[in-house]
């Protein structure tokens, strides 16, 4: 007989935990959290917050400081820990925490994804950049440019899966904090004005708040055709019902962010830029989940940030013994090293369906 559901959780409780342990599953890089795994990422929001994770048996480490810091070896390691009272139990004692453990538990998932990316991610194929040559040959030794063409194309392929994941990552994280949810176009209460049959993609819908996430508005849109579809955006909402909301979370200004604010502004819609947006973020948020915003989104891209003009020298290795792959970044005063684990996956280069196939259904 097949085990059956466990009793100690509801329907709903049932099946949202499911959804949260897997992802990709049908996919050449599924994902699938155990117990183990799930207890230490509560004992990181109880830790978080500042309630007693005391109770729970298992807890961080003494010298944790935030949950990037803790390895994801630490996470995987085997354990025989029952996940469920422990899910009940800050269900019942803890503010927010459905949501606060679903938005912890996507970054942790999409993080064990991308680790295996680098890990699987295969070297391209020279067919597949033979041409390129053309652009450089005689300007470096033939032997030099064949590789110099493989590596910039492998950094292309893992820089792509990189903005694939966070690209279903952030927005979803976004639309929770503020308790709302997104939505496709062909599902979107958002009609366009020219053709009602036709819906808009949303960011997030609250009630009668429609949002529109940016990481930063440039000049770049409207290059691509593009510009004129968000302006309209706007008045999409105001036809439908709903009041339009901007929040674009990189304070650089540009004419096509003052316009773009505007047109939100003419249909009594708001904008909010920068600080402003981050501010808003964590008031609709409340204090739980405001803590999540700052720990976990916030800060981590504004760190980054700060260094974004303080270029590394690179240096990569390739051992054939490990096999690995040893990038160090370094300068005078700082000397870094990332290994990374090689086990090439032949179907990654050249189906991406197989990386996208675990996005987020609108």
């Amino acid at each position: 007989m097949a085990k059956s559901r466990d009793g100690r959780l509801t329907l709903e409780q049932s099946s949202s935990l499911t959804q949260l342990r897997t992802m990709g599953m049908a996919t050449a890089i599924p994902v699938r959290l155990d117990d183990t795994e799930l207890v230490k990422l509560a004992s990181v929001i109880l830790r978080d917050i500042g309630f007693d994770e005391s109770i729970l048996p298992i807890t961080v480490p003494d010298d944790y400081t935030s949950y990037y810091n803790l390895s994801l070896d630490w996470f995987s390691e085997a354990g025989t820990e029952d996940f469920v009272p422990v899910y009940l139990f800050c269900l019942n004692n803890v503010t927010d925490f459905s949501t606060y453990f679903k938005c912890l538990v996507q970054i942790h998932k999409r993080r064990r994804k991308f680790s295996l990316i680098l890990t699987k991610q295969p070297l391209p194929k020279m067919i597949q950049v033979a041409p390129r040559a053309l652009l450089e040959f005689g300007i470096l030794n033939s032997n030099a440019l064949a590789s110099w063409m493989i590596w910039r194309k492998w950094f292309y392929d893992i820089d792509n899966r990189s903005a694939q994941e966070t690209g279903y990552l952030f927005e979803p994280i976004l639309a929770s904090v503020l308790g709302g949810c997104s939505y496709g176009s062909r599902n979107s209460p958002v009609r366009r004005r020219n053709d009602r049959s036709k819906g808009r993609q949303v960011d997030c819908v609250v009630d009668d708040l429609a949002y529109e996430f940016k990481l930063r508005v440039t000049i770049a849109a409207s290059g691509q055709g593009r510009f004129g579809e968000e302006l309209d955006f706007a008045e999409d909402c105001q036809a439908s019902g709903y009041k339009p909301v901007l929040l674009v979370l990189d304070p650089t200004t540009s004419h096509r962010l003052t316009d773009l604010s505007a047109a939100f502004a003419d249909v009594g819609g708001e904008a909010y830029i920068g600080d402003d947006a981050w501010a808003y973020l964590e008031d609709q948020a409340g204090p739980t989940m405001a803590t999540f915003v700052e720990k976990y989104v916030r800060t981590p891209i504004a760190e980054v940030d700060q260094f974004s003009s303080e270029l590394l020298n690179l240096k990569i290795e390739r051992t054939e013994e490990a096999p690995e792959f040893k990038l160090t970044l370094f300068d005078k005063s700082c000397h870094h090293t990332l290994p990374i684990h090689r086990s090439e996956d032949q179907s990654l280069s050249s189906d991406d369906d197989q990386i996208a196939a675990d996005a987020p259904s609108p």
